[in-house]
């Protein structure tokens, strides 16, 4: 089954950036020359995504406002020598079927994809965590599509986190397929002992999840933090049906800590077509300062 929708959550209130995310959502923060969230919709719209649902809070306008159309900014840059730029912030809107929901109260995860549940209806649906940016050759949502059309199962991605900073993390059991792709039976939310780490490896920022996620939601008490964790819920799948992990190719970076801001901004820096070769120069001269 082809997958079409995928729901972006974005209504955290970004507490590990602050005072930056005071008045700004940590989202809509630059990467060279585009905000988080539309390198997030891309990689959505390049594995085939064409309805996305971004789920939002107070104070996260700005996000809207970003995927809507600007007669003013398109008039003043509609100039010959203006026209890539033109075309560029034109095409924003167009990327895919955008909507927008609020989640009312920010009682965690699974609550905020139970949000989710009429725009989805009876089908399967990717998430896409709005924190995290992955840049790639291949769209990393992509390649969970691909395994769900293998396998016919919940799919999460994953990455291996160290041991030492595993119980920030989910925790995940799971057993090689091929290649980069994992059958998961169970998983735990931020293990605090040496017992309860299944192993190192964790759910980082993707998953494709079967439209049962709603009812088991819907009956998941909250969990750690007070909160309704959609791992808790995606552990009844794991448990009782097994879903997939794979382990995507591109790299991930957590916008909602500074240190990835940072990395992301310079990795993609260096690629960029228009600011790369200067901040390559920029780079090699400054290190050798530190």
């Amino acid at each position: 089954m082809k997958i079409t929708k995928a729901v972006i959550p974005a209504a955290g209130l970004g507490t590990r950036v602050l005072p930056a995310t005071k008045s700004m959502p940590k989202e809509m923060f630059p990467i060279v020359d585009k905000p988080a969230i539309q390198y997030i919709v891309e990689e959505a719209v390049k594995a085939g995504i064409t309805d996305i649902l971004i789920i939002t809070n107070r104070g996260k306008g700005v996000i809207e406002d970003h995927f809507d159309r600007s007669p003013e900014l398109e008039t003043a840059l509609d100039k010959p020598e203006k026209q890539d730029i033109l075309e560029a912030v034109k095409g924003i809107s167009s990327l895919a079927n955008i909507t927008f929901i609020r989640q009312i109260e920010t009682k965690g995860l699974g609550h905020a994809i139970l949000r989710a549940k009429n725009f989805v209806g009876d089908e399967p649906f990717a998430v896409m965590f709005g924190d995290d940016v992955i840049i790639g050759e291949s769209p990393a949502i992509g390649e969970l599509i691909d395994a769900y059309g293998e396998f016919g199962k919940g799919v999460v991605g994953v990455k291996l986190v160290p041991e030492s900073e595993i119980h920030k993390y989910g925790s995940l059991k799971v057993e090689n397929l091929h290649d980069n792709v994992f059958k998961c039976t169970d998983m735990v939310e931020k293990p605090q002992t040496p017992e309860e780490v299944l192993s190192c490896y964790s759910i980082l920022g993707r998953c494709v999840l079967p439209p049962e996620i709603f009812g088991i939601l819907e009956n998941t008490k909250p969990g750690k933090g007070g909160e309704i964790q959609l791992t808790d819920a995606m552990k009844e799948i794991a448990v009782t049906e097994g879903m997939t992990a794979v382990e995507y190719t591109g790299t991930r970076y957590d916008m909602g800590n500074k240190l990835g801001i940072l990395q992301a901004s310079v990795e993609v820096g260096v690629n960029h077509p228009e600011i790369g070769e200067g901040l390559k120069e920029y780079l090699k001269e400054f290190v050798k300062t530190l």
